[in-house]
Order: structure tokens, then C-alpha cells, then sequence
């Protein structure tokens, strides 16, 4: 099975908005749905000369099958905030998000220079939270009222890879 990133680009527009506006991937994603094309496109064109940010498209065989990548990157704490969404239900469970998220904390740790990826998850969440610890992530802290989307009231663990552990494992 190949799984690789790639940089995200404009062909991936539509990919974008169809797994976000996908009801078993947005569950715990926030944004304002339904996520529009034309909104969308215009999103990526502000991404050509931003350092704050990398985002990449997963491909399976050469298909794209998600999205991954690090937000609010800090290069003067070396740290930064990672997320992912597999597209379809057939792509998951094979084993391609923890492979993706791997692929990714090298390109953090390695490229990047970072110390710290952390990342912020639903506490009902348990699905990705198994992904994220199976990979070396660990359980920082519980924020409580977190977020509020839709007038709800969200809790949410955080939690973070030191690269110091990661060389260890």
C-alpha cells in the first residue's frame, strides 16, 4: 500500500469540500457548513505565501483519500498544531491516517525544526484519539468549554508529541 503527502493544491478544491461537508468527517470538525467551492478556492490562493501553515493532500495508490496538515506553526517556540480527515469511510481503518501522521511528524520534526506538535480532539472523540496515541501523542490536559459551535458547549482533551519522546520510541 503507497500512502504519501503532497503538497495541497487547487485540483484538491473539490475533494476538500466534498469529505468536509461529509457528515461522518465533520462531526467534530468546526466549520461553518456547507463548505462552499468558490469560498474554498479562494482559501487556497492565500495559502501561497504563508508560513504559518502546511497542508497537505494524503494519496493512497496515487489517489487522493484526505487532508493533513500543521496549523499556527511557531517557529519561535518551534511548535505547532497538528490536523487530519480521511475522505471516505472505505479509506479508513487500513491504516492510512496513522501512516499519514507519521509521514507528517517526520516533515515536523525533521524539515521544520519544530520540538512540539500538539493537537486539540473532542473528549467523545475516541475514535482519533486512539490514532493519536497509537502514534506517540499524549494527553496534555481536558479543556473544558473549549469551544462553542452551533450553541453548544465543547470539552476537549489536548494533547502533544516532544520530539524528544518521539526519538525514544
Amino acid at each position: 500500500m503507497a500512502i504519501s503527502l503532497r503538497e495541497f493544491q487547487e485540483e484538491d478544491v473539490p475533494y476538500k469540500v466534498q469529505w468536509i461537508n461529509d457528515d461522518q468527517n465533520n462531526k467534530y470538525l468546526h466549520y461553518d457548513l456547507p463548505l462552499k467551492e468558490d469560498k474554498t478556492l479562494s482559501w487556497f490562493k492565500t495559502l501561497e505565501n504563508r508560513t504559518d501553515r502546511i497542508d497537505y493532500t494524503i494519496t493512497y495508490n496515487g489517489q487522493p483519500v484526505g487532508l493533513i496538515g500543521l496549523l499556527n506553526i511557531d517557529n519561535v517556540n518551534k511548535k505547532a498544531e497538528y490536523y487530519i480527515c480521511i475522505g471516505g469511510d472505505e479509506f479508513k481503518g487500513k491504516g492510512i491516517a496513522s501512516t499519514a501522521t507519521k509521514l507528517l511528524i517526520e516533515t515536523g520534526f525533521k524539515e521544520l525544526g519544530l520540538q512540539k506538535i500538539c493537537l486539540y480532539t473532542e473528549v467523545e472523540n475516541t475514535p482519533a484519539q486512539m490514532l493519536f496515541e497509537k502514534v506517540g501523542f499524549k494527553k496534555e490536559g481536558l479543556l473544558e468549554n473549549d469551544l462553542i459551535h452551533n450553541g453548544e458547549k465543547i470539552d476537549r482533551y489536548v494533547y502533544g508529541l516532544i520530539i524528544d519522546e518521539w526519538i525514544n520510541e
